[in-house]
């Protein structure tokens, strides 16, 4: 009879146990779209908090806000930034040394000179122009002092765009995570981080790594699975300039020179443990080129990465690091 009761209870308690909600949103910010799924014990909207987060982190960095953080610092005022932005350029000041300069976000002044806009011939820009730019180049050049920016030189212009995205995505992860979300997924202009399972289909989160094509088509070279980690994809086969002889140009520069940089790189998946880092990488990896890439990475093996790049055949050919994953 004791043994009839416990059974009794235990199938109860089973029977009780209530399915983890699924949450999805989706909408628009920095400019792109973003999407977050996450599963939790009761039904939790957090889209008020959301909001309220991206509000907070362009207020810090956006530089198409007259009165945000990051323009202010442009314009020289003196004032205590955000913890948002000391985390930024904490973060940002680590990977330009680690990468030796090639990561530098005060390089903008430099790919607003040349203009990257819509695809078209890349403009002969004058010497003596970047010259005079590139003195205001330099992260070294900047520092944070008791929550104060201090320029070398007041014309040096920051901007956090390589960086701040996948910042944004850690943000949101980092909130989720306060509230005991153990499973969710936050992509936000296609950086992406995750954490646990994807519970509606009882496996891990799977994302997708493009195709790179020319002409704004889009399609899925393949699927891989995220475990607890980020992911970033930079690409230059949607943003570049030709010359007269149909060399292709990324839009991302040499920082050490100031002109564009010429690459057969064409996209760059990037996986770490959050996204800033990720997505600053994926950036800094454009600039280096193949066989810098692979050096660098062979003394950060906390770093994974996948190329996709044309061969001399112009042929597509892939290269996956440090165990990026194949599916």
């Amino acid at each position: 009879m004791k043994r009839i009761s416990y059974l009794l209870i235990l199938l109860l308690i089973v029977s009780c146990k209530k399915e983890p909600i699924n949450t999805k949103m989706s909408g628009e910010v920095f400019g792109t779209t973003y999407g977050i799924q996450y599963f939790s014990e009761r039904h939790e909207n957090f889209q008020r908090q959301f909001d309220s987060l991206f509000h907070i982190i362009n207020v810090s960095m956006s530089t198409y806000q007259a009165d945000s953080d990051i323009s202010k610092v442009n314009r020289n005022e003196s004032f205590n930034v955000d913890a948002h932005f000391e985390n930024v350029f904490n973060a940002s000041k680590e990977i330009y040394k680690a990468t030796d300069g090639v990561f530098d976000p005060t390089i903008g002044i430099l790919v607003n000179a040349w203009d990257f806009g819509p695809e078209g011939k890349i403009a002969v820009l004058d010497s003596l122009k970047i010259d005079s730019l590139m003195l205001s180049v330099g992260l070294d050049k900047v520092r944070l002092e008791d929550h104060k920016i201090i320029k070398e030189n007041p014309n040096t212009f920051i901007d956090f765009n390589a960086i701040a995205k996948g910042y944004g995505v850690d943000v949101i992860a980092d909130f989720l995570e306060s509230q005991n979300i153990k499973d969710y997924i936050v992509e936000i202009g296609g950086e992406i981080r995750c954490k646990g399972q994807n519970l509606e289909k009882q496996k891990s989160w799977k994302v997708g790594v493009e195709l790179p094509h020319f002409d704004a088509e889009q399609s899925i070279l393949k699927a891989i699975s995220l475990h607890d980690e980020a992911m970033a994809t930079s690409g230059t086969y949607r943003k570049f300039k030709t010359d007269s002889l149909g060399n292709r140009y990324s839009h991302i520069l040499d920082t050490k020179t100031g002109y564009p940089s010429k690459t057969n790189l064409l996209s760059i998946s990037v996986i770490a443990k959050d996204c800033m880092t990720a997505d600053a990488y994926a950036t800094a990896f454009k600039a280096m080129g193949i066989e810098k890439v692979k050096t660098f990475l062979n003394v950060h093996p906390e770093i994974k990465a996948f190329l996709i790049f044309e061969n001399e055949q112009q042929e597509l050919e892939t290269l996956s690091l440090n165990g990026f994953p194949e599916d």
